[in-house]
């Protein structure tokens, strides 16, 4: 009898790490998937030039057919347009490649740029209140307004983006008669609020009680533990959800359509449009010409790898600095 249940015991746990693993994969392949096919398709618009150019206008020519092929450019014509023309390596005008065939042109440089000081801007904005809030909802959680406090937060988290472009649009875009970066930024830090909140006040529940226990006991109060001795405790998982609210800020397209509208040059005036990247992957997407149209999924597999990188940096960054607190 006692090999029968250790038999269905051992069964039951390689079943259960079987389902697990399978699990694990489930959510790994995906990202693989996601990562590889983006790479595969944007590959043709990674260049040096990809990631140190702005804008440049793309070919106008029709799309070939069977019926007409594509034209290529003449340099005799006085009604053609050289700001299209295909460019070689000395560049200058190469008169034998279709203007529709030419390589994409132009880079991504002021999205790069862009993407960073909006999304860094609204950061700013969304860490104090994000901070502060989820202090409040950990330290005073039985205080009357924290459940209110904590239900608003999770409706901001689950409504859509759309909703805080509009509004930032209505608020700030209207009134000031202006597109800009700062209105950008006023959007995506409505939607980095509530995961810096949560994040903050999870964290903060996961330090034991005894260390609060402790600085009171030597007379420090409740507002100087919770600085000094509680929140330097929570610093690694609260820096992780910083930066889960930075990839949901930089990854956003519909707020900045509405509020920060684009630019094709770089920019850093932030009272006035700027690029950004998931704006320029927006308009290359819709874009009929096939060069930009891949620069877009280069654009993609740029955002995609900025949030990946700066989300590996970070995790290294708080592991060494948790070892060298030990």
């Amino acid at each position: 009898m006692r090999t029968f249940n250790y038999r269905r015991r051992k069964l039951t746990d390689q079943v259960m790490r079987g389902l697990s693993a399978l699990a694990t994969g489930c959510a790994i392949i995906p990202l693989i998937a996601i990562i590889g096919y983006v790479l595969t398709i944007g590959a043709g618009a990674m260049s040096w030039s990809f990631f140190s150019d702005v804008y440049q206008p793309p070919s106008s020519a029709p799309e070939p057919t069977a019926d007409k092929p594509a034209p290529a450019y003449d340099p005799n014509d006085p009604f053609a347009d050289i700001s299209v023309a295909p460019i070689d390596a000395a560049g200058n005008v190469d008169p034998t490649v279709s203007v529709y065939n030419a390589a994409p042109r132009g880079g991504v440089l002021h999205g790069i740029l862009g993407t960073l000081t909006i999304a860094g801007i609204g950061l700013l904005f969304a860490l104090p209140i994000g901070i502060f809030a989820g202090i409040y909802l950990s330290e005073f959680r039985n205080e009357r307004y924290a459940t209110i406090v904590r239900f608003c937060c999770d409706v901001l988290s689950g409504s859509p983006s759309i909703v805080a472009g509009v509004t930032i649009y209505v608020l700030v875009v209207l009134q000031a008669k202006q597109f800009s970066a700062v209105a950008g930024s006023m959007a995506l830090a409505i939607l980095m609020i509530p995961i810096v909140t949560r994040t903050t006040e999870e964290m903060l529940k996961l330090v034991p009680e005894t260390m609060r226990e402790a600085a009171r006991g030597l007379g420090a109060p409740v507002w100087y533990s919770t600085l000094t001795v509680v929140l330097p405790a929570a610093l690694p998982g609260i820096v992780t959800g910083v930066m889960l609210a930075f990839a949901r800020g930089a990854g956003e397209t519909a707020p900045l359509i509405l509020t920060v509208l684009g630019s094709n040059v770089i920019s850093m005036d932030i009272f006035k449009p700027m690029a950004a990247l998931p704006l320029l992957t927006y308009r290359y997407t819709e874009s009929p010409y096939p060069g930009e149209n891949t620069q877009a999924w280069g654009a993609a597999f740029v955002l995609m790898m900025l949030v990946l990188l700066m989300n590996i940096l970070v995790r290294v960054a708080t592991r060494k600095a948790g070892g060298n607190s030990r």
